[in-house]
């Protein structure tokens, strides 16, 4: 399982164009932010100490979901172009069982997705000195890590579902785009979720890629936070987290971060199970 994950790797990284576009929606976001988002939300904001640094880290913890999903998608391009030229097929009566196969593919993607990942956290601790802010303390950093370990983890369980069902690369080419600026959207990162409508914020919610970000709010924002409003009253402070999707409420409930692994964890033991079950009776 590990040479064959090896194989998928190798084949990953000497695709540029793969890798291109697997970082193209995170490209996209950042340009946005730096053209039109930055600016836009700031003015949205009213001014406070350390505005500068909290708005970063909310777009920081943006970037790093967003690069979880796109570049662990991207990687699984290796699983669709082994179908596309029916290299699958030949793997299939090897005596390579398919659990093994499904395994390469899905440790090779996960592997990707969590290096990348971590090379964005480490540029944007690096953007956060050249901009002169308080750079991630280590506590923060370890937990970050943790957070996109399940980032990549929980993507990794819904895209592989997801991919058994691409036939051609030009296919799979199209849907990563779409995907890429959809994840955008519903996690909150282009547009705040406390301005979209109730039944959108819901869908919001519901989706576990959203809890990612929120996650990584509350890491990253935590310190700028706490300097923000240490002088404002607290119904301001909770505002500004809902408002920016920092934690989520459902009912007048807040969603704690422990329910949100929880419902990360069991959304990327069903999506496995679902992914080894179609693969298992799937015809290809």
């Amino acid at each position: 399982m590990l040479v064959f994950a090896k194989r998928n790797l190798l084949l990953y990284f000497r695709d540029k164009s793969a890798v291109f576009f697997s970082l193209l929606a995170v490209f996209i976001l950042i340009a946005l932010y730096v053209f039109f988002l930055g600016d836009l939300i700031a003015d949205g904001v009213p001014d406070f100490p350390a505005k500068h640094w909290l708005l970063l880290s909310w777009i920081i913890a943006g970037v790093v979901t967003v690069t979880s999903v796109t570049t662990t998608l991207g990687a699984f391009s290796v699983m669709v172009n082994d179908q596309a030229t029916n290299a699958y097929k030949d793997f299939r009566v090897t005596p390579i069982k398919q659990s093994v196969l499904l395994g390469g593919y899905i440790i090779s993607s996960l592997s990707i997705g969590f290096l990348m990942c971590i090379m964005t956290l480490l540029v944007a601790n690096a953007m956060l000195f050249a901009t002169g802010e308080p750079v991630l303390s280590f506590t923060q950093i370890i937990q970050s890590v943790s957070v996109i370990f399940l980032a990549v983890l929980t993507a990794g369980s819904m895209i592989s579902l997801l991919v058994i069902f691409f036939k051609t690369s030009n296919a799979f080419a199209a849907a990563s785009t779409v995907i890429g600026t959809l994840i955008g959207f519903l996690t909150g990162i282009y547009i705040p979720i406390g301005t979209l409508p109730a039944y959108l914020q819901n869908m919001i919610h519901l989706f576990p890629i959203s809890h990612i970000a929120a996650l990584l709010r509350q890491i990253l924002m935590d310190a700028p936070m706490a300097e923000a409003f240490a002088q404002a009253p607290i119904e301001m402070k909770e505002s500004f987290q809902l408002n920016m999707g920092v934690f989520f409420k459902v009912n007048g409930w807040q969603i704690s971060p422990l329910v949100s692994v929880v419902y990360l964890l069991l959304t990327t033991i069903i999506f496995f199970i679902l992914s080894a079950s179609v693969m298992k009776y799937s015809r290809r």
